[in-house]
């Protein structure tokens, strides 16, 4: 059995497959901050916060880390609508990304506080600063760069996790890939090549991310210390 490999098809498509790269890379930056955020502030009020916040903040992240995204997008965009809440493709995607990774990020974040030597804590209260301030001051910036390198791993996962927004109809680059292969029929060209781009933009983001930290951690890079 012989196969032709035929890829010049793609050429009729390549504003869609732009279409799709810039929404799947749209959807990635704007749910970075905002699930870093929320997964720290989970971090510090499972570790800090009185036992009431700790019991819902445990729930969250176990509640979200143990049921698949699939699903947490599926109830924003499907199962709200029966409340009369109508939330758009994009914004579902996104509201479920974040919400998804901040569990994730809550349980990196938690391990990078615990990881901080008490002697330092208990410096920072000998120099007379208030737990906020040491918190802050201290303890955060430390705990992001021990967990650095997880952080950037979790953020390269979320991004391919877009792949399935595509079910809510957000064409995101899957979506489109499924399109162009019901039209062409080319189904192996067109996900070799989807395969291809995506490995392209996480090893981007990756790249991207470890840059920031290049940055942002200047003892890391006076010690020459790899992230």
């Amino acid at each position: 059995m012989s196969y032709e490999f035929d890829f010049s098809f793609l050429n009729d498509y390549l504003p869609d497959l732009w279409h799709g790269i810039w929404l799947t890379l749209g959807m990635t930056v704007v749910s970075i901050v905002p699930g870093f955020a929320l997964g720290t502030g989970c971090a510090i009020g499972r570790l800090y916060g009185p036992p009431w916040v700790q019991r819902i903040v445990t729930i969250y992240v176990e509640g979200i880390r143990n049921t698949p995204l699939i699903i947490q997008v599926f109830w924003l965009f499907f199962g709200l609508a029966v409340l009369q809440v109508r939330v758009g493709p994009f914004p579902a995607a996104v509201i479920a990304l974040v919400i998804n990774v901040g569990a994730y990020t809550a349980e990196i974040m938690r391990a990078g506080f615990q990881s901080i030597p008490k002697g330092q804590i208990e410096a920072a209260a000998c120099l007379a600063l208030k737990p906020s301030q040491s918190l802050w001051s201290v303890q955060l910036p430390q705990a992001v760069e021990r967990v650095y390198p997880a952080l950037v791993s979790q953020f390269v996962l979320m991004m391919l996790a877009t792949s399935i927004m595509s079910q809510i109809s957000a064409e995101e680059l899957t979506g489109v890939a499924y399109m162009i292969q019901s039209f062409t029929f080319r189904g192996f060209e067109v996900y070799l090549v989807i395969a291809g781009v995506y490995l392209v933009m996480a090893c981007l983001l990756r790249l991207t991310l470890l840059g920031v930290a290049q940055v942002s951690f200047p003892r890391r890079r006076r010690l020459g210390t790899p992230l």
